[in-house]
């Protein structure tokens, strides 16, 4: 297993209850609070930027677009102006 280098910090102020709520859920799972939080906001990360980077098209808005794709419109007067 290969160790990384941890050369960042992030403080993160919360109030008791969240900290209760937090260390529970870091006990159950049998980590330190800070591998819990890491893991867990990790995972919310990953799906956040998924959801904003993929997009799912039905077949026929895949075919609209790759249509669109394929035969680009003429640009019209606006769209030149804004390439002056």
């Amino acid at each position: 297993m290969a160790l990384t280098l941890k050369d960042e910090r992030i403080d993160l102020r919360i109030n008791s209850n969240q900290k209760i709520i937090l260390e529970r859920a870091a006990e159950l799972r049998h980590v330190s609070l800070s591998s819990y939080i890491l893991t867990t906001s990790m995972k919310q990360a990953q799906i956040d930027l998924a959801e904003n980077e993929e997009m799912l098209l039905s077949n026929r808005d895949r075919d609209l677009l790759m249509k669109a794709l394929d035969n680009p419109s003429e640009p019209n007067d606006a769209l030149k102006g804004l390439f002056r």
